[in-house]
């Protein structure tokens, strides 16, 4: 059956962009979020009352009119009184946002082999790109496995942070960095906390699975075992951008988090440490205390 597609646009009078149906002429509203993201449904304007009308949504899934999709064009549907700030990045929407400011966006796990010329070339089927940077070592000038991409448009930006990237072969994020700084304000940790850890992820494992995002200058697993881990990363944005995620390594799902700063006191860390594992209970931490304050605390590396 050769596959069918359907035409959508953000507005009326805006170019549409042709969705792919389903085997039975369905169309799911995931399809349709994949290309205007925060899209909750569809409508059309009938061609014999000329008012709009809405496409019939059951479960996820976008049902034809009565004489099928034809050769209309559909509108998309946003959730009404949205407001900006309550939307995700990652979800960003296509709505107009008139003096919206795009902003730089960091790509995670390129292939060592990307260029400047490669970025450029693959996010400019998205819209216009005005800045790509792949980060280097400046001692090696090999690359760090992430790297920046800004476009002109916000729209653009949207629609990059709403998927994954196929990029030289590999599967690579793009994304906002967690939080943006000025240049008054401390440098971000470059180290993270990585919690839920299984007693078999060796920190030889942690470095190589880490690597994909940037280089690793360190990993700390103490000891005895405590179900966490702590690694630091030589650019402070590949930490930030990680923070908040949940990745799996050998089938375990582990949590990634920021490392207390050195104001926290040792009572929050403890407590914190203890709900992704058996906690530092007093005599279990053995002689190690100063060793872990040292990763904890900040002092040393990072």
């Amino acid at each position: 059956m050769a596959e069918m597609y359907i035409r959508v646009a953000e507005e009326e009078n805006e170019e549409p962009m042709e969705i792919p149906s389903e085997d039975d002429g369905t169309v799911l509203l995931s399809t349709v979020a994949a290309q205007f993201p925060g899209a909750c449904g569809l409508r059309y304007r009938s061609p014999v009352s000329q008012c709009m009308r809405g496409v019939r949504l059951v479960e996820g899934v976008l049902h034809a009119p009565e004489n099928g999709w034809g050769n209309l064009v559909y509108v998309v549907n946003y959730p009404k009184g949205r407001k900006m700030d309550e939307i995700d990045a990652s979800s960003a929407t296509k709505i107009k946002r008139g003096d919206q400011k795009t902003s730089d966006l960091i790509v995670l796990g390129l292939p060592w082999k990307t260029t400047e010329q490669d970025l450029k070339d693959y996010f400019n089927t998205f819209g216009e790109v005005i800045m790509v940077q792949v980060k280097r070592d400046v001692k090696t000038g090999n690359s760090k496995g992430f790297g920046f991409v800004r476009f002109a448009e916000w729209e653009a930006q949207g629609k990059v942070m709403s998927q994954r990237h196929m990029i030289d072969g590999r599967w690579c994020d793009c994304k906002l960095p967690n939080s943006k700084q000025g240049p008054d304000e401390p440098m971000r940790s470059r180290k993270v906390f990585v919690g839920r850890c299984t007693e078999d992820i060796t920190a030889d494992e942690l470095r190589q699975f880490f690597m994909q995002y940037g280089e690793v200058t360190d990993v700390f697993i103490p000891k005895p075992f405590r179900a966490f881990a702590f690694v630091t990363f030589a650019d402070d944005q590949v930490a930030a951008s990680l923070c908040g995620e949940d990745l799996i390594i050998k089938g375990v799902s582990v949590h990634i988090s920021n490392a207390e700063p050195k104001h926290n006191n040792t009572r929050q860390m403890m407590e914190r440490a203890g709900r992704f594992g058996n906690g530092f209970g007093g005599q279990g931490f053995g002689g190690n205390r100063s060793n872990l304050s040292r990763h904890v605390f900040g002092s040393g590396d990072g």
